[in-house]
């Protein structure tokens, strides 16, 4: 079976390892908004939640969008109703799984990653979504 090779960014990044990036400077950033990161990457057959954060009494789902140009709508336009749909099943799994956030009054949030290197610009966008 021939070895598939990987398409890599300007860095030299492939598609995996910019999002790890993303969601790591996401993160970081979260943090110094002042949100406790409560988990990262949860996984889970329905979906995956890339950050679990808390916002004083808010439970925040961050979904980590990042993308290279905003050619097709960017980076925000990615998350659409099915990647929604798959948050919000994700996100009742996170639930059951940890039921001392069940009591928590929750949000979701995306964070956009657009551009590359020094160009890259993050943007927070707070209740992007509800249920």
């Amino acid at each position: 079976m021939p070895q598939q090779r990987l398409r890599r960014d300007r860095e030299g990044m492939d598609r995996l390892e910019r999002g790890r990036s993303a969601e790591d400077r996401a993160a970081l950033f979260l943090e110094t908004q002042g949100l406790a990161i409560l988990a990262r990457n949860f996984r889970r057959r329905a979906g995956e939640i890339d950050i679990v954060a808390r916002d004083g009494a808010i439970l925040v789902i961050v979904e980590v969008r990042a993308r290279a140009s905003r050619a097709f709508g960017g980076a925000a336009a990615s998350v659409g109703s099915r990647k929604q749909m798959r948050l919000i099943r994700a996100a009742q799994l996170l639930l059951a799984a940890h039921p001392e956030w069940r009591r928590m009054p929750a949000r979701f949030d995306v964070i956009v990653e657009e551009g590359s290197g020094a160009q890259a610009r993050m943007e927070w966008i707070r209740h992007a979504f509800t249920l």
